[in-house]
């Protein structure tokens, strides 16, 4: 009996061990959570389109269109060089052929091509090497130092392949591009990345506009293309920002509206035709808005209108805050510069400017520069006639006002206002697009002479150390 018993509660024991082990491991669990509903539900968007999810664009038909029109420069040019023994012994120094490269950007199928004045600048030989390995000689037909834009010629044998030009005014900040040049001799070497900024000035002068892009741009890449996803122009590729003289993360291009206009001009005129709007100006923040009584914080603040242009014409007055030129928001001076940089003399722009209170709108006629500052001795201007026949010469620039900090040595010297600069750092001056050209020059600080004509009619050339 009692066998029986212990058989029976060995039996029960197993069965509830085995029953537990099943609801512990074996059995699914269903639970019952209670939640408080919201008193206003979120409601999601029932679309799967997502901008983090997007691919990047295929570059592949943008890249093989441009790699065709853009070429290799070869820029021969004279340098002294390293003396060597001898030449130290005879007192000579030797000139010597060196070697610059750089990128182009074929404009049109008769062989016109983009490039930076830089590149070709002092050349006494320049080829073009197409992607094809065809190599010709060419020509240069113009070259605007202050822009950095040159324009060469080649004779083909056939039609080229050239860019098409797109509205560098519609570039987007984050936009995808790329950027074709020939980088360390590398040939048809194509990088992409996206626009960074837009009216970027390295200047600090507030006399350029460039388009910053994080493509990777290097020695060599100046002049070739920076083109949008369709493989339109945009810009030129121009400079970097280096320490190390290579590449750092970060470009600068010429936009394509303002190296298409120095073409233009170049190709109708033979000369590049700088318009002004005619003001001076202050782009606005916090601490001048307080300094000037105002309230915004965004727009060019005008100092100052220069007498007889489009501007003061137009009724624009001192104290205006310039908002937008032709619908583009304006914030600091770069993005003014930047698009009449783009116009021509007599191009009309429409500014929308703060006034007493209410937003106004003006139409300004740009006029033709005539006027321009030189460090050390002051304001010039284009000669008259009159004044050059005065002091029988055929060149030269009339001083309408002399620097104020210099102003008293200048005039114990006998050079006073009405003097004529006839030549700055040994070249003839003949126009303020002459001084301009000069004064782009890379490395142009201060002049180290000046020719000038006293008001007496003394002949005097300064020099400066």
């Amino acid at each position: 009996m009692k066998k029986i018993l212990s058989l029976v509660l060995v039996s029960a024991l197993g069965g509830l061990l085995t029953l537990g082990a099943y609801k512990l491991f074996l059995e699914p669990e269903n639970k019952v959570i209670v939640t408080a509903a919201p008193a206003n539900p979120a409601f999601l968007p029932t679309s799967n389109m997502s901008g983090f999810t997007s691919e990047a664009p295929d570059f592949a038909l943008a890249a093989e269109n441009t790699v065709n029109a853009v070429v290799h420069v070869k820029n021969v040019s004279l340098s002294s060089g390293q003396l060597s023994m001898q030449d130290l012994f005879r007192g000579r120094s030797t000139p010597r052929a060196q070697m610059g490269t750089g990128s182009g950007v074929i404009v049109n199928a008769d062989g016109y091509i983009i490039t930076n004045n830089h590149v070709i600048n002092n050349a006494k030989e320049l080829s073009v090497t197409l992607n094809n390995n065809k190599t010709y000689k060419a020509e240069v037909v113009g070259s605007d130092p202050k822009t950095d834009i040159a324009l060469l010629k080649i004779d083909a044998d056939e039609e080229l392949p050239f860019v098409t030009f797109a509205n560098s005014d519609d570039v987007k900040v984050g936009e995808w591009v790329l950027a074709v040049g020939n980088p360390f001799n590398l040939t048809s070497t194509v990088t992409a990345g996206i626009i960074s900024a837009k009216a970027r000035d390295l200047s600090g002068t507030s006399a350029q506009s460039f388009l910053q892009t994080d493509a990777a741009v290097n020695p060599g890449n100046s002049g070739g293309a920076l083109v949008n996803t369709k493989g339109e122009l945009i810009g030129i590729n121009t400079a970097i920002s280096s320490q190390t003289g290579s590449y750092v993360g970060y470009s600068f291009a010429v936009p394509s509206n303002i190296a298409r206009r120095v073409i233009e001009d170049i190709m109708e005129y033979g000369n590049v035709q700088n318009g002004i709007l005619g003001i001076s100006g202050t782009a606005l923040n916090s601490a001048l808005s307080l300094e000037f009584g105002v309230s915004d914080t965004q727009g060019i603040y005008v100092d100052s209108v220069i007498e007889a242009s489009g501007a003061e014409k137009a009724g624009v007055k001192k104290g205006d805050i310039i908002k937008e030129i032709d619908n583009i928001k304006v914030s600091k001076f770069a993005d003014l510069t930047g698009h009449i940089n783009a116009k021509r003399v007599n191009d009309e722009v429409m500014l929308k400017v703060f006034r007493d209170g209410e937003l106004k709108t003006i139409n300004v006629t740009l006029t033709r520069n005539e006027t321009t500052i030189l460090p050390l001795v002051g304001t010039l201007r284009n000669a008259t006639k009159e004044q050059l026949k005065k002091y029988d010469l055929k060149h030269g620039l009339v001083i309408i006002s002399l620097n104020e900090n210099n102003k008293e040595d200048w005039e114990a010297d006998g050079v006073k206002e009405g003097s004529i600069v006839t030549a700055l750092n040994g070249e003839e001056v003949k126009s303020i697009e002459d001084i301009e050209n000069i004064k782009s020059n890379r490395g142009y600080k201060i002049p180290y002479s000046i020719g000038i004509i006293k008001n007496n009619g003394e002949r005097i050339t300064y020099r400066f150390r």
